[in-house]
């Protein structure tokens, strides 16, 4: 007699217990109705009925994907090999279980399958140097592509791009060229500020006599700081306008106008 009332007692607590769900706040339930979509459920607690609801829960944090590494080739020609790592969520659970079978799969083969289009239209300096470029725009493509699926892609980063060992060694190469190109360049530049401001400091000093004649006091001065066994034997600057004014005085011209003629015959 006990056991008959056991039973049924015993098939309604299973049936309560098969019929109650507790969702947490990041996750929801999508119900369906004998097959047919119901609504989306939670967090909480719900109850279905078994047999003829069906429940599929949906995880609503954010997930992170390692996309594996690719093999990529660039724009000019280079093979590189390159990972990435994706960051999504569902915001939309209903378009997440009806509109494909499985989205965690989908947006993983859609980031690897953009990531290869994508850096295959750049070259090699830009994968190098414009990441964060780069990174918007598989992200952009990658989020355009998954709104249909209820995903939200929340960021994308590459994150190592591999390089054989030639051409490692190729950009050493040039990256040591393009230092010494701006090395020449600045030494250069510098020659020709400095050729500049001598001739500034030769103008200034033409215009006063004295200013030639303190730098060069300034220079025996310096001279005679060094331990140097040089000999200089100081000569006053005017001397060498004395000589210029007898060059150029009239006298000196009839003397070398007379010898001239003198000259000519003998020849």
């Amino acid at each position: 007699m006990l056991i008959s009332y056991l039973v049924p007692v015993v098939l309604l607590f299973m049936l309560i217990a098969a019929s109650i769900r507790i969702l947490p706040e990041y996750k929801r339930g999508v119900v369906f109705f004998l097959g047919r979509f119901q609504g989306v459920k939670g967090p909480g607690l719900i109850i279905i009925i078994p047999g003829i609801q069906k429940m599929e829960v949906v995880d609503l944090r954010v997930v992170t994907m390692d996309v594996p590494e690719q093999d990529v080739i660039s724009q000019d020609n280079v093979t590189v090999k390159v990972n990435a790592v994706i960051y999504f969520r569902v915001v939309d659970p209903e378009k997440a279980i009806i509109q494909v079978e499985n989205f965690t799969m989908a947006t993983s083969q859609l980031a690897q399958t953009t990531l290869r289009s994508v850096l295959g239209k750049h070259d090699l300096d830009e994968m190098l140097s414009e990441r964060d470029k780069l990174n918007n725009d598989i992200q952009e493509i990658i989020d355009g592509s998954a709104e249909g699926w209820g995903i939200k892609v929340a960021n994308v980063e590459i994150k190592h791009v591999d390089l054989d060992e030639s051409m490692i060694r190729a950009i050493a190469r040039q990256a040591e060229a393009e230092r010494e190109r701006r090395a020449k360049v600045i030494h250069a530049e510098g020659e020709l500020q400095a050729s500049r401001k001598l001739v500034e400091a030769a103008n200034v000093m033409s215009e006063n006599s004295a200013a030639l004649q303190l730098r060069y006091l300034q220079t025996m001065s310096d001279m005679s700081n060094k331990n140097a066994s040089t000999i200089f034997f100081p000569l006053p600057m005017d001397i060498m306008e004395a000589f210029r004014h007898l060059k150029a005085s009239p006298a000196a011209q009839a003397r070398t106008g007379a010898r001239s003629p003198e000259e000519g015959s003998d020849s």
